[in-house]
């Protein structure tokens, strides 16, 4: 029963997706590109719909318990959102952090072509794309252009820093050079969050397995300010990587003590 109900749950979400991306293609894209001056309100209000569209189905049929974070990063340029990475799911949890608008998430580049919604997604948010696989030249492009990206974005921006999702929910090693070149760009406000709970659902395979067990959560676990873009990235990005491991354990403990 409960595969059958993960199973429900999925053709649900990919109904919903095909139905959804014709949306997104003949009336969202266009009215941005007619009327540009609403783009961040338009975009933000239909992302935020699509992040509860995403998650209903798997916590009303699949009886998943998804906690949505607090709506606590503003829409402002120099907005940095650093989460660490368990499933899918923490793409449309990173979209409701933000209050008034939308992150632009950076986000594989293979994400870019053939799935419903979430590839032209990629191209309308302009959300900058990375490729791990790629060789070391092109890895170093890839990061000028984040980096360029971020400079000018005037939404938040918002990186998985261990760069994969993990395979046994712990914090992993972060990858530098992209978010380097990113904090080296401007000043930022950093946001940052902790979520766990999904990593045994890491994929959407593992959807049939029993979502009733999935009991996610998100917490905000600290707010950094990164004033000097010449400074040491280094410190900084290992101080963000002990903060996560520090609230981590910490939801740990206290779901652990939770009758």
């Amino acid at each position: 029963m409960s595969k059958l109900r993960g199973l429900l749950a999925l053709l649900s979400v990919c109904l919903s997706f095909v139905v959804c991306d014709v949306v997104q293609r003949i009336i969202v894209s266009p009215w941005v590109k007619l009327f540009p001056s609403s783009r961040i309100s338009v975009l933000g209000r239909w992302i935020n719909t699509m992040a509860v569209v995403v998650t209903l189905p798997l916590r009303k049929i699949g009886g998943a318990s998804i906690q949505f974070p607090p709506r606590i990063v503003p829409c402002e340029p120099g907005t940095l959102i650093l989460l660490n990475h368990q499933s899918v799911l923490d793409i449309p949890l990173a979209v409701k952090t933000v209050e008034g608008g939308y992150p632009r998430i950076v986000t594989r580049a293979r994400y870019r072509r053939f799935i419903p919604l979430i590839s032209h997604m990629v191209r309308l948010y302009q959300y900058p794309t990375v490729n791990p696989r790629a060789n070391p030249r092109d890895v170093l492009k890839m990061a000028r252009v984040m980096a360029h990206e971020a400079r000018d974005s005037d939404v938040p921006m918002a990186i998985f820093p261990e760069g994969t999702r993990s395979k046994d929910g712990g914090i992993g090693t972060f990858r530098k050079r992209g978010l380097m070149r990113v904090l080296k760009a401007r000043p930022w406000t950093v946001y940052v969050f902790v979520v766990d709970g999904y990593w045994k659902n890491t994929h959407v395979k593992d959807f049939f397995s029993d979502l009733s067990r999935v009991d996610g959560r998100i917490e905000h676990a600290a707010t950094l300010e990164w004033t000097d873009s010449g400074g040491d990235t280094t410190a900084f990005m290992d101080q963000v990587r002990e903060v996560m491991i520090e609230r981590l354990a910490a939801m740990r403990s206290e779901g652990a003590s939770d009758p």
